[in-house]
């Protein structure tokens, strides 16, 4: 979530001289990376435990949601295959697709069923949706891409010229719908986490007739967006950002939080509960993060404070949303959230009690059947 981190580096700078040396402590922000980790060239899915059955109950507007039940609320390449590790869970696959000069990777997994894709957020990519693909497969075909400059993605550099502003969910708007279009070739449901949401809800809008509805977990409030910014931050705030973008300070910082213990630290702050935070996690967002690229599109992203705001595309969606928010997000207050189920395209609003920031990886058990419920409302 671009704006929480540029919102805690702003903060650092103006506590410390020395905020970018190797023991300058990062930002809570897990998404800083992006890629998977290949340890042989396949991606091995991580099984999450069995879920209990989803129990119906009424709808009303506002409600939380407890791991025992549910309460709603108002150009492809050949596909490489992967090892599965269970008769009882569907086959994960791995695709490349190629859009506008660019490689772009997904995952994929199901036969049959309404379809569905995974949209990471910022810095992520389809690995963080390893406790979900699997499980929501055995019902629905599963798509989860890996956005541009994200993942194994391709990673343009933004500075090359004639490459003006590419990392802009107009931008990642477009190919997720174009994604749609060449490889799901079917209209799906969104399923999105943080920044990820802002991007099915733009996707949407730009092509409505390409989505049934959309999911959206922990959407990035953007509150760092020129239009949120009081009037006597902004000069400080661009020069900020211009600083990190356009000198060597950039690399320096972003050197010094690409490291294992501070993406754990990272991901202990994003995560209420810690246990979830396994080396394995750790490794599927630092990995990539050390490309050729990488840190040219973080950089390039956290300097973005502009385009479109949820709040302003909520509106426009023709389709039906629903919004989840875990509690102990400590950078997207769920009170703030709750506004958005005040729009007529919010039909339900869930509260996750004691989830973070990354519902989707952190509580599966809570996440997957309410997909699953809300699919299955909206599925004609």
């Amino acid at each position: 979530m671009e704006c929480s981190l540029s919102l805690e580096l702003t903060k650092k700078m103006t506590s410390t001289s020395s905020c970018f040396l190797p023991s300058f402590s990062p930002p809570p922000n897990p998404h800083l990376w992006s890629g998977i980790v290949s340890l042989d060239g396949l991606h091995r899915p991580h099984l999450p435990k069995p879920i209990s059955p989803m129990k119906s109950l009424p709808t009303s507007r506002f409600s939380s949601i407890r791991s025992s039940s549910i309460c709603c609320l108002k150009g492809q390449s050949d596909p490489m295959p992967v090892l599965s590790t269970s008769s009882l869970e569907p086959e994960v696959r791995t695709g490349m697709w190629n859009w506008q000069r660019y490689r772009i990777r997904y995952q994929y997994a199901g036969k049959s069923g309404p379809a569905l894709v995974l949209v990471h957020g910022f810095g992520a990519n389809s690995d963080h949706w390893q406790k979900n693909i699997s499980v929501l497969a055995k019902s629905h075909r599963v798509y989860a891409i890996d956005l541009v400059g994200f993942g194994y993605s391709d990673k343009p550099n933004p500075r090359k010229p004639g490459m003006n502003s590419i990392y802009t969910f107009e931008t990642w708007a477009s190919q997720l719908n174009e994604f749609c279009a060449d490889v799901v070739k079917d209209v799906p449901f969104f399923i999105c986490n943080s920044i990820g949401g802002v991007v099915g809800l733009q996707a949407a809008v730009m092509e409505p007739q390409l989505c049934k509805g959309i999911v959206l977990l922990n959407i990035s409030l953007r509150m760092l967006h020129i239009k949120k910014q009081p009037w006597y931050a902004r000069p400080f705030i661009k020069s900020f950002q211009s600083l990190l973008r356009n000198t060597a300070v950039g690399k320096l910082f972003y050197n010094a939080v690409a490291t294992p213990d501070s993406v754990r630290s990272i991901l202990c702050q994003c995560y209420y509960d810690t246990s979830t935070v396994t080396d394995e996690l750790v490794q599927i967002i630092l990995q990539p993060g050390l490309d050729p690229g990488a840190a040219d599109v973080f950089l390039d992203f956290i300097s973005y404070s502009d385009g479109p705001l949820p709040e302003e595309l909520l509106p426009l969606v023709k389709c039906p949303v629903l919004v989840a928010w875990g509690d102990k997000d400590p950078w997207e207050p769920v009170e703030l959230g709750k506004k958005y189920a005040d729009f007529n395209t919010v039909e339900d609003f869930i509260t996750l009690p004691n989830v973070g920031h990354c519902p989707q990886d952190e509580a599966p058990n809570l996440v997957n059947p309410l997909i699953e419920s809300f699919v299955k409302r909206h599925s004609t």
